[in-house]
């Protein structure tokens, strides 16, 4: 199914996923139009993680309807990984490689055809500026500039749809501002969905917001949109709080501030593995969420 003849980038309908009893995804239903930027927020454990995980064939769901590019992650997941650009919260980068070794590797991995690979290695180079690093071994580089090699990586297959978890996660206040920018650069011509705990983040680079609490979805519109429903001059932190109270502490605050209390059974970042998750999963192989997509 090719999406020329559709105006959505992403199609999900009634999707639910279980691990045992517990629903960590409770019938989610969205579509995305092509060139939206949509944040994607909710508390630890709201099933944000679980969402994109599934629309990047990195896990099946337990039911439920998803197509992303035109192609069913069902039935087509291998399209679906081609037409998808994924940089998870904690980037599987090789600390060892040479940045430039290591993106025409994942080049090759992504299935960039040999005569194509040197050109989209200098595209990517430049939309993440990483041309003053392209010489160092990733273990060199600060968080920010992996945080790049990250980004360039889930680009480099030319992806029609480009999906971040946390991209902004444990950078400094100049880092976030050039990782704000290279997503709207990236927006310009892809469609972006990207979750963060820095909701100014959120406020200043999306066409549209989506709220998850509790494994289902509880808001969805532009930040003016939510804003009004709940009475005007609210910032997005207070619509957050308002739509999200529940018998748990919201987390707005970035994931590298907390500390070393026990965690809920199942908290979006650290769901179950493929391997603890249900026989559902089982296609997935030995894959987890963390690992490169294996296209060739």
């Amino acid at each position: 199914m090719s999406t020329s003849k559709s105006t959505n980038a992403i199609v999900v309908n009634e999707l639910t996923k279980s691990y045992g009893a517990f629903k960590a995804v409770k019938g989610v239903s969205f579509e995305i139009p092509k060139g939206q930027i949509v944040g994607f927020l909710g508390p630890n454990g709201a099933g944000k993680s679980t969402v994109m995980k599934v629309l990047t064939c990195f896990m099946s769901a337990t039911s439920g309807d998803v197509q992303v590019a035109g192609f069913d992650v069902y039935r087509d997941p291998l399209k679906v990984r081609r037409a998808v650009g994924y940089q998870p919260e904690n980037v599987p980068l090789y600390e060892e490689m040479v940045v430039v070794d290591y993106l025409l590797f994942m080049a090759k991995m992504r299935g960039v055809k040999r005569a194509d690979r040197k050109a989209r290695l200098e595209h990517v180079m430049t939309v993440c500026s990483l041309g003053d690093v392209a010489a160092k071994t990733i273990g060199e580089l600060s968080k920010g500039y992996k945080q790049r090699v990250g980004l360039a990586q889930a680009l480099i297959h030319d992806p029609e749809v480009v999906i971040l978890d946390e991209p902004m996660s444990g950078l400094d206040p100049n880092q976030i501002l050039e990782i704000r920018d290279l997503i709207k650069a990236v927006g310009r011509t892809k469609t972006v969905i990207f979750s963060s705990h820095i909701l100014q983040e959120i406020e200043k680079l999306c066409d549209r917001v989506l709220i998850l609490d509790h494994g289902k979805i509880v808001a969805d519109g532009t930040v003016a949109e939510l804003q009004a429903k709940l009475g005007g001059n609210l910032s997005l932190e207070e619509v957050f709080r308002e739509l999200t109270k529940g018998d748990r502490q919201s987390s707005v605050r970035p994931p590298q501030t907390r500390t070393s209390e026990a965690q809920p059974a199942v908290s979006e970042e650290e769901e179950p593995t493929v391997h603890e998750a249900t026989d559902a999963d089982a296609d997935v192989g030995t894959a987890t969420a963390n690992s490169p997509p294996p296209v060739t």
